[in-house]
């Protein structure tokens, strides 16, 4: 049993889509679904690395209303990539690579937005987290106005591990945070470099900060000393194109 709604359903038709490699953005399973269905979809999932969540029938039935045997995969709409893919076709070329890492930004109409004005902003290709993190979605691709159709969207297991895969290459990690006194407007963003936003509630993790070569916050005069993370993509993005511009002129 399938859909066209951006998901499939029934553990047969979610057992197909896992043997034939379908571009799978998490998977709902209902709390104490039919064993023997259980079973089967537990021994297929072993070894795979997918975004599984345990949810009550009834957040399953509100997205589907036909015979779904307690099981959904969300499908997603376009194809991942691969960061060190990206960075290796980018250097061949002889560009220097410009990337935006989401850490936990989980509104998919955040990262729609922000996948927008990246695009618009010369951005190579998006990082995202394969669990804990907004997947290309039908909505995020409608909110980024099809920009999530043209430019690459990595995903990837561990982005601890790509931030040091990236110093090999010796691309700048520049993270945007409010817990430093160096300003985004004073700093050097010129060159390659990945540029990290993190969630509006807790930042970006430790784990990422502690790798960062900069740390750089947005100036602000007002009395809420916090944007949404979309809009302040867009401040810190908007900086490094100019700086990149007035660098070529």
């Amino acid at each position: 049993m399938s859909s066209d709604s951006g998901y499939i359903f029934g553990v047969h038709a979610v057992i197909e889509a896992l043997r034939s490699d379908a571009i799978i953005n998490k998977i709902l399973i209902q709390k104490g679904m039919d064993k023997q269905l259980f079973i089967q979809l537990k021994n297929e999932l072993k070894g795979q690395t997918h975004q599984l969540q345990f949810v009550p029938i009834e957040k399953i039935n509100k997205i589907c209303k036909q015979n779904h045997q307690g099981v959904l995969a969300f499908i997603s709409p376009v194809e991942y990539f691969q960061t060190v893919d990206i960075i290796e076709e980018l250097l061949e070329k002889g560009k220097q690579p410009h990337f935006l890492m989401l850490d936990r930004i989980t509104d998919v109409r955040n990262f729609g937005a922000i996948a927008r004005t990246a695009e618009c902003m010369g951005v190579d290709a998006i990082i995202i987290a394969a669990k804990g993190a907004a997947q290309i979605t039908p909505d995020a691709i409608k909110t980024s106005s099809g920009a999530l159709s043209r430019i690459p969207v990595c995903r990837e297991d561990h982005l601890q591990d790509v931030l040091l895969m990236m110093k090999q290459y010796e691309l700048k990690i520049i993270a945007c945070t409010e817990k430093t006194p160096h300003l985004v407007p004073d700093t050097n963003m010129l060159g390659g470099s990945v540029i990290i936003m993190g969630s509006e509630e807790d930042g970006i993790s430790q784990e990422l900060l502690k790798l960062a070569d900069v740390r750089a916050k947005i100036p602000m005069m007002g009395a809420i000393a916090s944007l949404n993370v979309g809009v302040a993509t867009g401040i810190v993005l908007y900086e490094k194109m100019m700086q990149e511009k007035a660098r070529v002129e």
